[in-house]
């Protein structure tokens, strides 16, 4: 019942749903007459930008990202190897796929199977979650209305892995093409760990001691193909922070994501929060 008035709350009226999350996150109103910190920049954003901009739509979906990206000059190479793409979970031959694969629905985040081993995936379990998973409106229960306009597809994508296991995770902060710090996503496994870099790969204090990982974390060899490309498809965008991996020495496009956090990220140092929150430039805040 709680998620279905959330649906309708959001569809109705996402301003002011969006108001009753931020409100529920941080204990304090959301201020789009002058928004001050990142998240409430990047709600203002979502809400008179993004929620009505037909490439953010496009460039949300994990599978249309793909086009976006190859027009804008991004070489086939360097986005994530793709198996297949199904329409329905039931379309899936599983017999076809390799050992190892990742499934993916394309319309909202954390809907993902990562499979390192096909002899221990429960097919039947598989699908059932999957079939699960596409019939969440996702971007009405985030309050990230251009998650709405994907058609819900299931894509198969190679698995990516490193000596250590799952990959870091690199995520470019850009804005208008220009990219700005380095996100790196650490130890997933464990408890994720989130450090902030500079396009030298001098660490910043932009998150929270918390969520920092201790070990050093080296330079990525692609680091500066990595910022090539994430200008090429940022451009357009006032933010939009561009996510790669490193595999087999060449930067992997992984995917594109306009509201990280769904605007109501914690994670942020105060430092961090009020130098990100610098580099936003709205057009106007006319919004009361």
């Amino acid at each position: 019942m709680k998620k279905y008035i959330k649906k309708i709350m959001s569809k109705l009226n996402n301003r002011l749903y969006s108001k009753i999350l931020y409100y529920t996150y941080f204990n304090k109103k959301l201020d789009l007459k002058n928004p001050k910190d990142f998240n409430e920049k990047l709600m203002y954003l979502k809400l008179k930008n993004y929620n009505k901009n037909r490439i953010v739509w496009q460039c949300s979906d994990k599978y249309l990202m793909r086009q976006y990206a190859i027009e804008k000059g991004v070489k086939e190479k360097n986005l994530v190897k793709l198996i297949d793409v199904y329409n329905d979970p039931s379309e899936i031959d599983f017999s076809k796929l390799p050992n190892k694969f990742v499934l993916k629905c394309t319309h909202g985040c954390g809907f993902n199977i990562i499979c390192n081993d096909k002899k221990k995936i429960n097919e039947k379990e598989t699908i059932k979650q999957l079939k699960k998973w596409q019939r969440i409106k996702f971007g009405y229960e985030s309050g990230e209305i251009h998650y709405t306009h994907i058609k819900p597809h299931i894509i198969c994508e190679e698995y990516i892995e490193s000596n250590n296991g799952l990959p870091y995770d690199y995520k470019i902060y850009c804005f208008y093409g220009e990219p700005y710090v380095i996100l790196v996503c650490s130890e997933r496994e464990k408890g994720l760990k989130l450090n902030y870099f500079d396009l030298f790969w001098n660490e910043l204090n932009y998150s929270k001691e918390n969520y920092k990982n201790n070990k050093l974390i080296n330079k990525p060899k692609t680091l500066e193909k990595m910022i090539e490309i994430s200008k090429k498809v940022s451009k357009e965008f006032p933010f939009v922070r561009v996510d790669f991996y490193e595999y087999n020495n060449e930067p992997i496009l992984g995917e594109m994501t306009f509201t990280p956090a769904a605007c109501l990220a914690r994670y942020y140092s105060e430092l961090g929060n009020r130098k990100l929150a610098s580099k936003m430039k709205l057009e106007s805040k006319d919004e009361k």
